[in-house]
């Protein structure tokens, strides 16, 4: 029995905490502001939780107080999890500066979460580098694609196997719709690090650009759509072709639509693309976490 309770024996070193939904501002929001905070959604009846939760103590511990892990039960304080769209678990979320900046599902190997926390800083000395890389990704959310290539270029070139750095360069020429250096930089990052969280989006906004570049004229397809509301194929090229010049919500809409009226045409395939926009958006991203209630209240309803 205490071999699934193993945060039960663990030295109090103030690291790893469990929170309720009552104090998770507190726990979490306010501590941010001072360090990153990685939580940990997870559920007793939950398997893979019960493997990947020794493993974040035990890289959060090794971090030595540069981040701090914070657990919390869904089926205990359902509250957070529901407002943040969590729909399966383990969920792992990382808090900075009071706001969700990244994250990832399931059990990650030990190899991979590390890689997740060294880039909110848990490596010793790289403050700079993660201010730089804070600065590029904020860059690249407001679309200056040019600007953010060049802070992450910074890094690289102090830090030439950044997994974060090369990830952030390859959606950086994605953006800028530079689809070959995108290629040609997922192809530096090192070895063992292929389906790191950072890497898998950068791959999956690559893959979306590649889509979208075949879908055709939104135009074209939005009145191929009209023609035909049970065009489905149809509607998901629009889908893509509308992420592809940066409008998601609509893109969103699309697909939401084919599964509100079949949800199983063509083998999940709505579904599957949605998925896929999620994790080239990320995991916290507002749309994302918009998307994921949205495509629940359909799927549960």
């Amino acid at each position: 029995m205490l071999m699934n309770q193993p945060s039960v024996a663990a030295p109090k070193d103030d690291l790893v905490s469990d929170t309720t939904t009552q104090a998770f501002v507190k726990d979490v929001i306010e501590e941010s502001k001072k360090r990153p905070v990685l939580v940990d959604f997870w559920a007793e009846w939950c398997g893979p939780c019960k493997a990947l939760t020794p493993v974040l103590e035990k890289v959060v511990r090794n971090a030595k107080g540069k981040v701090k892990l914070v657990k919390m039960n869904i089926d205990e304080h359902p509250a957070i999890p529901g407002q943040l769209g969590i729909q399966s678990i383990p969920a792992v979320f990382a808090f900075v500066n009071g706001q969700p900046a990244d994250g990832f599902m399931g059990a990650l190997p030990e190899s991979q979460v590390q890689a997740f926390v060294d880039r909110l800083g848990g490596k010793a000395g790289g403050s700079e580098g993660v201010d730089t890389l804070k600065a590029a990704a904020e860059l690249l959310a407001k679309g200056d694609a040019t600007g953010a290539a060049e802070m992450y270029a910074q890094v690289l070139a102090t830090e030439p196997e950044s997994v974060s750095a090369l990830a952030g360069l390859a959606r950086s020429h994605v953006k800028a719709g530079n689809l070959q250096p995108a290629r040609a930089t997922l192809q530096l990052i090192p070895k063992g690090k292929e389906n790191d969280p950072a890497v898998s989006a950068a791959r999956a906004a690559l893959e979306l650009a590649e889509q979208g570049s075949k879908a055709g004229d939104p135009a074209a397809l939005e009145e191929k759509v009209k023609a035909n509301p049970l065009d489905f194929q149809a509607r998901l090229d629009l889908a893509v072709a509308l992420n592809a010049h940066s409008r998601r919500e609509e893109a969103l809409e699309q697909l939401l639509e084919i599964i509100r009226r079949e949800r199983k045409w063509n083998d999940d395939a709505a579904r599957k693309q949605l998925v896929q926009f999620f994790e080239a958006w990320g995991q916290t991203d507002p749309q994302t976490v918009e998307g994921r209630r949205r495509l629940s209240s359909i799927l549960f309803s």
